[in-house]
Formats: C-alpha cells, sequence, structure tokens
C-alpha cells in the first residue's frame, strides 16, 4: 500500500500525478487527509481523501509514502505527527519515502537526506540538510525519491512506479501516456 498525505494547500498535480501512474500500475493507494477528509488544493480544488491521518495506521502493508509539496501544505504536512511517524516507520523498514517541490524540506529536516543525491523545489535547497544536491528533476538515491517541482509529478509518479513494480511497467505507462 502507498500512502499519499494532503494536506491544505498542496500543489493538486503533484499529488493526482503520482497517484495515477501508480494506480495505471496496479499499485493501491490511499490518500490520508490531514486533520479532515475534504481537503483543500493550492489553487482551490478540493479532494477527498480516502481516509483520515486519525484513521491511518502504520503496519507491514505500507510500501511506500508519497508527500507533495505547494505551501502551506508542506508546512502542515511538516506539522502531523502521523506525517511524521509514518515517515519513521518507512525509515526504520526501509520502504519508499517520496517527496516532491517544497515537500523534501520535510526529509531534510529529520536528517533523512544526509549523504544522499535529492533535489527540491528551487530555494528549498538550503532545507535538505546533508544532502547532495542533484542537477536531475526527479531522482531516486536507494529508497528515497525527490523531485523538483509540478512539471516533473508525472515523471516523478513514473519513477516511483520504476521502484515499486519495474522499470518496465513505468516505461510501458510512459509510452501509453505520451510521456517523453
Amino acid at each position: 500500500m502507498v500512502y499519499c498525505f494532503l494536506a491544505d494547500g498542496f500543489e493538486e498535480v503533484e499529488a493526482i500525478a503520482p497517484i495515477d501512474m501508480l494506480r495505471r500500475a496496479g499499485v493501491e493507494v490511499t490518500t490520508v487527509g490531514i486533520g479532515k477528509r475534504v481537503i483543500m488544493g493550492r489553487h482551490n480544488i478540493p479532494v477527498t481523501a480516502d481516509i483520515e491521518d486519525s484513521e491511518f495506521s502504520a503496519d507491514e502493508n505500507l510500501e511506500a509514502v508519497i508527500l507533495p509539496g505547494g505551501m502551506p501544505g508542506t508546512l502542515n504536512l511538516d506539522a502531523s505527527q502521523v506525517v511524521h511517524g509514518a515517515l519513521d516507520y518507512a525509515v526504520e523498514h526501509r520502504k519508499f519515502i517520496c517527496a516532491i517541490c517544497a515537500a523534501p524540506s520535510v526529509l531534510g529536516k529529520k536528517g533523512l537526506l544526509s549523504g544522499r543525491e535529492a533535489i527540491a523545489y528551487p530555494g528549498f535547497e538550503k532545507e535538505l540538510k546533508g544532502a547532495v544536491i542533484s542537477k536531475k528533476h526527479v531522482v531516486r538515491d536507494g529508497n528515497v525519491i525527490t523531485a523538483k517541482g509540478a512539471g516533473v509529478a508525472v515523471k516523478f509518479g513514473l519513477e516511483i512506479v520504476a521502484a515499486l513494480v519495474s522499470r518496465e511497467k513505468s516505461d510501458e505507462i510512459s509510452e501509453g501516456i505520451q510521456c517523453e
């Protein structure tokens, strides 16, 4: 199970595009609303989460955690003990941790990027404590996948598919949606 955490002010495409790519690959994804079910995106698009954070429990079914960026969505994710608990579980059990745009700053503040190649939205690099800042738009270093911003949200999703399913499945989906 992949859990995508949504907090008020999240960047809509950075959540929806990876969810779409994963579901095309047959991966089960559950969206988790921070504090409520209906979460308002940064551009005033309401999204109904599958569950509220109070219903979330990290267990052996957790394969990956996705944190979309956006402001103040990233700050709201960082303020959530449930999000931090999910990240701690993912680290302890060597599960995938995926963050895009401003959200890699949450990982950086926790020290999860130290010694790893990572990327974030321009201006957030200083928050990626200990990371080797990548020149790539999407980068995977071990079990951590980071991406630069909304413009690469589909490629971010495809990289998560490659990590969880296979590179072949990712390439098949990419070809099917006509993604360069």
